[in-house]
């Protein structure tokens, strides 16, 4: 049974949980006021033989990374997909906090862990969230969207057979969601590197932090103008990204084609060639490991739950557990005196900022929400077209996934210096610059999303449409928008969200001792993080969750529900 309208919009929900992080962020901030000075940073070396330790630490925190989200994609997705009440309350964070600008907070986040703990470790963790936080927003909206749009028939017959919440995980769920989660995994990893570049060095009111790795090296060799070690870096940065796509999704990819939902059988061109997945797959091995240990492991978990879990307690989506009154009324009444202390110091924290500020606040936010929307545009209009080419056509995909792995990996912030000087000359170039950097910051959120909406369509549909002689744009309009609708509303708003965050460094370039910066609400907050200048910092961040947060809900949310109610596979 899908929401009725009533509940998917309603709106109480959302302030209540905006009002409840950005009192959380006001309490990061006055907690960074009283954060020791920087201790003294590992120097970068240029030296080559450096690099493949530094690329070594990258990629551990990226891994670090991408098990956290990973986690928290499967739990929290999970957890909003089971029942309304979890629903209302879950998702209004989830659309705030991958709309929040972390970039802008990652100083203050530095801070504030300094003054509790080592400064080598606050560092450590604050990358790894970081990156972190480019990583989860996508994966966890994509697994969610997956759990929402099981067709009805498959949710009965898993009722039927009386399975269990783990067995129903197990057999029906993780697997209709699995093509979705491995291409967004890759996005994942391609916004992990494109942020490292921020994570790992960053000055803050002359305080310098610094963390060895990848991302400070390329850094460090652009800002000494030393192309030598930056072309060696990029290099490999590619190596990287193309070992793990030829021994990790590209085996998780061919795997993945065995959970899609078929019909009939036939060889669909949305196959992912791998050469080392049929290695794998007769690798003794592998078969040892997986006689040997995966499935005694697996075996023990399913007669584990199978004791915890009564097969008679079946999850309905629609259906929540009653819960105690007065415990609700409890934690009310200890939010809503948090919320009112927090609210009226945020105010009053709000009112130092001039008037005069809050007018380029105004500006800044038109400004900047012209060029998201300027760059999601321009965004769609290539993505869908090579998104289903590479989903389709198995002979494109072989030329061009690798491609687009690739250069969604490489972070575009180590070139955009040279966007800069190639633009600045133009009518409107720093504009100009600002568009194309945010477009390569959130443009791949919509094709890996649209590359794995291809792959989930049934093959029986194709036939069918075959069989229907459609042609062109009538088999776009029958079959290929209405299946991809979900998968490119789900990328929109992660796309979007990355734009909005992509603002702070698209509109404020700091280049060989020069600051190159445009009207902007991200050139605002980036100017205030430099100048630590908390109380502007804090309200154009303010004004920038609160403008996404509205923009989701009555834009992005809508959008949503139509694509669980009208274009959902049954």
């Amino acid at each position: 049974m899908l929401r009725s309208k009533k509940s998917a919009y309603t709106k109480w929900a959302d302030w209540v949980v905006l009002l409840l992080i950005l009192v959380g962020l006001f309490a990061l901030i006055k907690l960074a006021y009283y954060a020791p000075a920087a201790a003294k940073s590992t120097p970068i070396s240029l030296g080559l033989r450096y690099i493949p330790y530094y690329a070594w630490k990258s990629v551990f925190r990226m891994i670090m990374a991408y098990m956290l989200s990973i986690l928290f994609s499967i739990f929290y997705g999970y957890a909003a997909a089971r029942s309304k009440m979890n629903e209302k309350i879950m998702l209004p964070i989830l659309d705030i906090l991958q709309s929040t600008p972390i970039l802008s907070f990652l100083p203050v986040f530095v801070f504030g862990l300094t003054a509790i703990m080592p400064q080598k470790i606050a560092l450590e963790i604050a990358a790894i969230l970081l990156i972190f936080t480019s990583q989860a927003w996508n994966m966890t909206f994509a697994w969610y969207q997956s759990l929402t749009t099981i067709p009805k028939e498959l949710r009965e017959a898993s009722n039927i057979f009386l399975l269990n919440s783990w067995m129903r995980f197990k057999k029906l769920e993780l697997p209709f969601g699995f093509v979705s989660l491995v291409w967004n995994s890759i996005m994942s990893w391609a916004g992990g590197w494109f942020f490292l570049y921020a994570a790992e060095i960053f000055t803050v009111n002359n305080k310098n932090f610094e963390l060895v790795g990848l991302g400070s090296y390329i850094q460090e060799a652009g800002n000494q103008g030393n192309f030598r070690a930056l072309a060696l870096a990029i290099v490999t940065l590619i190596i990287i990204i193309v070992l793990l796509d030829q021994f990790i999704w590209r085996p998780l990819l061919s795997w993945s084609k065995k959970f899609n939902l078929e019909m009939v059988s036939g060889g669909a061109g949305t196959e992912t060639v791998s050469w080392f997945y049929p290695v794998l797959r007769q690798s003794k091995i592998v078969l040892w490991f997986e006689s040997r240990i995966l499935k005694p492991i697996t075996a023990s978990m399913d007669r584990y739950f199978d004791k915890r879990l009564s097969k008679n307690k079946l999850i309905v989506y629609t259906v929540d557990k009653p819960v105690n009154k007065k415990v609700l009324i409890g934690i009310g009444i200890f939010l809503g005196l948090v919320l009112l202390f927090g609210t009226q110091r945020m105010f009053a924290f709000m009112s130092t900022v001039k008037v005069s500020d809050y007018w380029d606040i105004f500006k800044g936010t038109l400004a900047t929400l012209l060029r998201v929307f300027t760059s999601l545009a321009l965004s769609l209009l290539w993505t869908i077209p090579v998104g289903v080419l590479i989903g389709s056509n198995k002979r494109a995909a072989l030329v061009l996934q690798p491609l687009v792995q690739v250069a969604a990996s490489v972070p575009a912030t180590a070139f955009f210096s040279i966007l800069i000087l190639l633009f600045i000359k133009l009518p409107f170039g720093i504009n100009i610059a600002a568009i194309v950097f945010m477009m390569l910051g959130t443009q791949w959120y919509l094709l890996f999303n649209i590359i794995a909406g291809v792959a989930t369509i049934p093959q029986d549909l194709r036939y069918t449409a075959s069989l229907m002689r459609l042609k062109k744009w009538n088999y776009w309009k029958t079959l290929i928008l209405p299946a991809l609708f979900p998968f490119i509303i789900t990328g929109s708003i992660t796309a979007s969200g990355g734009a909005w965050n992509a603002s702070l460094i698209a509109e404020y370039v700091s280049s060989h001792e020069k600051t190159y910066s445009t009207i902007g609400l991200g050139s605002i907050i980036a100017d205030a993080t430099a100048k630590s200048n908390y109380p502007m910092l804090f309200t154009a961040t303010f004004v920038m969750i609160v403008c996404v947060t509205c923009i989701n809900r009555f834009w992005w949310r809508r959008l949503y529900a139509m694509a669980k109610e009208k274009y959902k596979m049954e």
